[in-house]
């Protein structure tokens, strides 16, 4: 083991928490490393406009905030690498004079780390559709977030795929905006809880379609295309109700996929206590919000949070925990 592959913190993910705890750290002169996954600056990377992130009164653009932030924790003297953890263990001491730290990370690629603080903020991933054209218009027309992109969409028709809580709550949120909304369910009834149900069952702006689930995006001979369509938009789904066998198109402007999140936390499953959906729980230790039941290891971010999935919400964790971190490590001492 060298010294360049032991560190006082090892942050997983790069996303806007990972990034600020990051930046905490290193003014707290903490030998830092920035694991950043395979998608570098994580999921707002492929979000358009960002226009609910303080300091930009005209927007920024999801993927320049987040080049601008990495190129300041690289200007404060971290260090980001691509790659993707495999594992994390507690250290044996002895195996090394050069292990300092508490934990080995193992990385995908071979490599191993020692860290004496770890910082989980690998995010979660919204689950898709799987369809065709699907991921090629995310950002152009098709979104996974309600409160970031439903202000886009204001006087147009859109839909929320989905039944649960998060559609529910989604499809509320969306009517502020849209001049009608088409809320999408395979099912015959909503999963969501009946206060949230009865928020939006009698509202005259949607309209249920039940036992209905989306087949095509952009489907080819759409009715309502003239030969003057913009393919690399979102104009029309065609949906199929799952009882009856009947397909229809759907003219639309946006399409809000909300069936879920998953957190990216598979690599610290029997590590650390996770609620059931796979978001790791934190606060149980009262001196470090943060901690999560591994002392030494912190998490922050949308992989702890599976409420407000905000990016100022994932910066302000990101900051929590790399305070809560920098206090651990000096009280070790």
């Amino acid at each position: 083991m060298t010294e360049k592959n032991i560190f006082d913190t090892v942050i997983v993910g790069s996303g806007p928490a990972g990034l600020t705890a990051a930046i905490y750290n290193l003014r707290s002169d903490l030998k830092t490393l920035v694991i950043s996954g395979e998608q570098p600056g994580g999921q707002l990377t492929i979000t358009t406009i960002v226009e609910n992130y303080p300091g930009f009164p005209r927007g920024i653009g999801g993927m320049k905030l987040m080049m601008d932030t990495q190129e300041q924790v690289r200007n404060l003297g971290g260090e980001i690498r691509i790659g993707k953890v495999e594992k994390i263990q507690r250290q044996n001491p002895s195996k090394s004079p050069l292990s300092k730290g508490d934990f080995e990370i193992f990385m995908e690629n071979g490599d191993k780390l020692i860290s004496k603080a770890i910082i989980v903020t690998t995010g979660a991933q919204a689950k898709w559709l799987g369809l065709p054209k699907e991921q090629e218009l995310i950002g152009h027309g098709i979104s996974g977030c309600a409160t970031c992109d439903g202000m886009f969409f204001r006087d147009k028709v859109v839909a929320v795929v989905g039944g649960g809580d998060v559609a529910a709550t989604d499809a509320e949120f969306l009517t502020k905006f849209a001049s009608k909304l088409y809320l999408i369910h395979r099912r015959d009834e909503l999963r969501a809880q009946v206060p949230q149900q009865k928020k939006i069952l009698n509202n005259p702006k949607i309209e249920f379609l039940w036992n209905s689930e989306v087949k095509e995006i952009n489907p080819p001979k759409s009715p309502f295309d003239k030969g003057d369509l913009d393919n690399n938009k979102l104009h029309s789904i065609l949906i199929k109700n799952n009882k009856t066998g009947e397909e229809k198109v759907l003219e639309l402007d946006g399409l809000f996929v909300a069936i879920g999140h998953t957190p990216a936390t598979k690599f610290v499953e029997g590590l650390v206590e996770m609620k059931e959906s796979g978001q790791i729980i934190t606060g149980k230790n009262g001196e470090y919000g943060t901690m999560t039941s591994i002392p030494g290891i912190f998490a922050a971010g949308d992989c702890v949070d599976d409420v407000y999935r905000q990016a100022i919400v994932a910066a302000g964790d990101g900051a929590r925990a790399g305070l809560d971190a920098e206090r651990w490590i000096g009280n070790q001492k």
